[in-house]
């Protein structure tokens, strides 16, 4: 088994006959499908939320293979960026979102529309090939942005470590009816996000986790490091 298989297989696991390696990362069994978690956030049309995306144990893999990196050597590095060359992890975790996606009802059952990810996206190719990891340390988090319009639409966060809650806002000039108003979704360990549409848009997304902020139903946010994942897509220029 070569380096980079080895690392693939520590991150995401190795199939039953040791060849499939896709469908096994992807939490598929013998031709079966999982039964993943998928929200539709109804007030943001293109956002979505996963919340068992990466079992508690592909968490601590990824965030192996993320350290193994030696990107945060310092403590004042905290972020790391990637264009085009992504780690054969990345590679694989763009994978494993494709395939998380295909298991969604909705998308057998036709209805593009419910689908976590449009399906002109989900077969683009690459998926994604711009990749940022952020550590987070606690009162840490990141201001109302709309992502920069050299992307592509379709971004997708992977959440490690520590939870939190991301709050998303109407931009002026939309025609939403609830336009200005913050709508919280709480991001877990191993969850994921996906937005395309309005959501990637015509809504700023923020965290954030100065004291007294992180709550959710009414509970204060335990807040310890937390490390996110975002993958995007680099728009072609013509």
């Amino acid at each position: 088994m070569d380096v980079d298989k080895a690392l693939l297989v520590e991150v995401f696991g190795e199939s039953s006959d040791g060849e499939d390696l896709e469908e096994e990362q992807s939490g598929f069994d013998n031709g079966s499908q999982p039964n993943y978690s998928w929200e539709r956030i109804e007030e943001v049309k293109g956002l979505w939320l996963c919340t068992d995306f990466l079992s508690p144990q592909r968490q601590a893999s990824l965030l192996s293979a993320i350290q193994d990196e030696g990107w945060f050597t310092e403590a004042s590095y905290n972020q790391a960026m990637r264009f085009g060359d992504l780690p054969a992890w990345a590679t694989e975790l763009s994978a494993s979102i494709r395939d998380v996606v295909l298991s969604s009802n909705n998308l057998d059952h036709g209805e593009d529309e419910l689908c976590p990810f449009p399906l002109d996206l989900l077969w683009r190719e690459p998926l994604f090939d711009q990749l940022i990891v952020n550590v987070y340390h606690p009162d840490e988090g990141i201001c109302g942005h709309v992502d920069l319009m050299r992307f592509e639409d379709g971004i997708a966060i992977v959440s490690l470590e520590s939870s939190c809650v991301m709050h998303f806002s109407s931009i002026e000039g939309t025609d939403s009816d609830i336009a200005r108003t913050k709508v919280p979704v709480y991001l877990t360990p191993g969850s994921l996000v996906l937005m395309s549409g309005e959501a990637r848009y015509q809504w700023k997304h923020e965290i954030n986790r100065k004291p007294g902020f992180q709550k959710w139903e009414g509970e204060d946010i335990d807040q310890k490091r937390r490390t996110s994942v975002t993958l995007r897509k680099l728009r072609q220029i013509e």
